[in-house]
């Protein structure tokens, strides 16, 4: 109330309303009514900006505006009555704040200091960015294969923000996993390990994300890269397996059960995760079944490798769908480095309906080798199998013999022969093409003619 009076002393026109609201004297009172122009609005408004409130009457004469946010006072006319150097008038009557903060936010009202005590109410609402915090606060998470992981990240900002998650990968890009401040992964294993991002949303300003790097404590996990190599007397064969687990493994290489060293001829070498046993001059001692061993402090693994010299299993490459109604072109490739010594095709016809499939008898032929080598290693070979019934189904097997043995017998491959209708829609596609064609020359002649008539 000492406010007010101060104010009183110092413009003595202005009387004090029961309500606290202020007015001119009745002597100087407008004839005509003043009344509002402006109309009351929500604001939004980013945290730290500058807002301005207007408040713009008509026909005021001697009346006082007020500004006020609940029961304080913010100004009265031009005077400013609050101390909070942020607040001040512009303009007419307009309020302007400047480097809003979040408790500015809510109801402001110009009051019009008349009998009627008309009031004008602006919302001002703070929007304010999103903040993230990851927990743990390092962004490092430890966990043991096989267990529950739980990662969080506590987001704030208004609106409220929406926290999404992601995979972080350096070749697919990042994958999106949830919508939720946390994240539970079960039964984690090493395809569970790398960098998880949450990003938090609102859609004031840009989104902000943290990165929480996870390892997983396992034994270590073997792959090979082949499990089955060829090689020959006098060649060099190399031989990899790939250990996947967080903590440094140590590699040991075995030959039928036999712990291997490093000699002249034999050589280990470990490379990130990869490790090679290299073996120059291969000789017949060195054939036989190599494992790879990965100790680490929580377990160990083995994976086996076998070497032989026999070929490798045949590789088909000719399509399914054979071009004729009688016979099929087989042709496939086989690895191998001695020459091919021998080759054993069986077939059959499978009988079959929509419910029904009854494969019938093998026909087994022995072939004579002419197969054409394409590399070092690799031979390419065919066969044609004659006599067949037109719109069949036949499955075919091939093994194939060097001089260290037979291979393992082939996967089954599956072709088809054409029927009759088939190649009459072939024919007559043909011929259609040949008479629109023909078409096409008549009528690029016909215009040739009348050019040159022109």
């Amino acid at each position: 109330m000492l406010l007010f009076l101060g104010i009183a002393f110092f413009i003595p026109q202005i009387a004090t309303l029961p309500n606290g609201s202020f007015m001119m004297s009745e002597n100087d009172s407008p004839t005509t009514a003043p009344k509002f122009l402006s109309r009351g609005h929500l604001y939004k408004v980013i945290v730290g900006e500058t807002i301005e409130l207007p408040c713009k009457v008509q026909n005021l004469g001697s009346f006082v505006l007020l500004w006020r946010k609940g029961s304080s006072v913010l100004t009265a006319g031009h005077l400013k009555i609050t101390r909070d150097a942020r607040f001040k008038i512009v303009g007419d009557y307009n309020l302007q704040i400047n480097g809003v903060k979040t408790q500015d936010a809510g109801d402001y009202i110009c009051q019009l200091g008349d009998q009627e005590n008309r009031d004008q109410v602006h919302t001002v609402e703070i929007l304010v960015p999103p903040t993230l915090r990851a927990l743990p606060h390092n962004g490092q998470v430890t966990a043991r294969k096989g267990s529950t992981v739980t990662l969080e990240c506590k987001a704030s900002g208004n609106p409220v923000p929406t926290i999404y998650w992601f995979k972080k990968d350096v070749f697919s890009g990042p994958t999106h996993l949830s919508d939720s401040s946390t994240l539970i992964l079960e039964n984690v294993d090493r395809h569970h390990a790398g960098i998880y991002q949450c990003s938090a949303d609102n859609g004031v300003k840009e989104r902000v994300s943290m990165d929480i790097q996870l390892t997983i404590l396992s034994p270590p996990e073997i792959t090979v890269e082949k499990s089955w190599v060829h090689a020959a007397e006098g060649y060099d064969v190399e031989l990899v397996c790939v250990v996947h687990g967080d903590v440094n493994s140590e590699m040991l290489w075995y030959q039928n059960s036999f712990l291997l060293d490093p000699t002249d001829r034999r050589s280990m070498y470990p490379r990130d995760d990869r490790y090679s046993l290299v073996i120059r001059n291969f000789q017949p001692s060195d054939f036989g079944n190599y494992s790879c061993v990965a100790d680490n402090a929580l377990g160990r693994t083995k994976k086996y490798i076998e070497v032989s010299g026999r070929p490798g299993p045949a590789d088909f490459i000719s399509p399914a769908l054979s071009g004729y109604l009688d016979h099929y072109n087989l042709t496939w490739t086989i690895e191998s480095i001695p020459p091919l010594e021998e080759i054993k095709l069986l077939y059959r016809r499978l009988l079959m309906n929509e419910t029904y499939q009854h494969p019938g008898k093998w026909h087994d032929f022995h072939i004579k080798p002419t197969p054409i080598r394409i590399d070092a290693t690799h031979f390419i070979m065919s066969h044609v199998i004659r006599n067949l019934e037109h719109n069949a189904v036949y499955e075919v097997i091939v093994q194939v013999k060097n001089k260290y043995g037979w291979n393992e017998i082939s996967d089954i491959h599956q072709f088809y022969t054409r029927n009759h209708d088939l190649l009459l829609d072939l024919d007559m596609e043909y011929k259609m093409a040949n008479g629109a064609n023909s078409i096409l020359t008549d009528l690029s002649l016909l215009f040739t003619i009348c050019i040159f008539l022109i």
